[in-house]
């Protein structure tokens, strides 16, 4: 036990770590904002009837909990990459890539949790009486209001247990991240792909130590959420 709190406190002041905390910090802040958005967004569409296209968006949300983590990661970086048309527009017309960035670690990260969060949410509203709506639309409020006053407030458990799930995958990202973000040190590196690196290395008493640091920053966040969701959802 003294052996890992020693290993543990060797991490915590090793130069080297803060780079990498600071990036893990930046994408899951930026990644759990867009997955809220996002995913009240989506999981609101995937719960309608059924319409045109819904079936296709259903696919693309789906996909990254189904394929593999370093198989999507290079499906993106062809996509994306210079030589691509997307990846070449974006350069030439933005001066801006998602490949080997800190803008593709965040587009991993959303990536790989987004049906994590989507998937509870949809569910939450497809199961809610579609009385409360009509309830809501007769008294007068408009299909936002009724979306941010009743909704919401209905399905907070989903969106704050999405949130979660979200956050936790994008904290443990690793596969995608690899591909798209190229683990560049001291740019791409997260605390993951730090314990990855370590592994890697053979340098396990590092790898541990990394590794109880993350869990312990993925149990608070769990307690954050857990305990301030009436607050920032309400």
């Amino acid at each position: 036990m003294s052996a890992i709190v020693s290993d543990i406190g060797a991490a915590l002041s090793d130069p080297g770590l803060a780079f990498p905390a600071a990036l893990t910090f930046k994408v899951a802040l930026v990644t759990f904002c867009l997955h809220l958005v996002l995913g009240l967004s989506l999981g609101w569409a995937l719960a309608q009837p059924k319409w045109w296209g819904r079936t296709a968006l259903d696919i693309v949300v789906t996909v990254p909990l189904v394929f593999p983590p370093l198989a999507l990661g290079f499906v993106l970086l062809l996509l994306l990459g210079r030589r691509s048309a997307i990846g070449g527009w974006l350069d030439q017309s933005f001066g801006f890539s998602f490949v080997f960035s800190t803008e593709g670690v965040i587009l991993a990260s959303v990536i790989a949790g987004l049906p994590l969060v989507v998937k509870p949410i949809e569910a939450a509203i497809a199961s809610l009486s579609r009385s409360l709506g009509e309830a809501s639309r007769t008294l007068g409020r408009s299909e936002w209001e009724t979306f941010i006053h009743v909704i919401i407030p209905n399905i907070r458990g989903a969106i704050v247990a999405g949130l979660v799930l979200g956050t936790a995958r994008a904290l443990g990202e690793v596969g995608i991240t690899l591909m798209l973000g190229g683990n560049i040190v001291g740019k791409t590196n997260t605390m993951s792909l730090e314990i990855y690196n370590a592994v890697f290395n053979g340098e396990y008493p590092r790898a541990m130590a990394l590794s109880a640091i993350l869990g312990v920053l993925s149990v608070i966040v769990f307690i954050i959420l857990r305990r301030s969701s009436k607050p920032i959802l309400s």
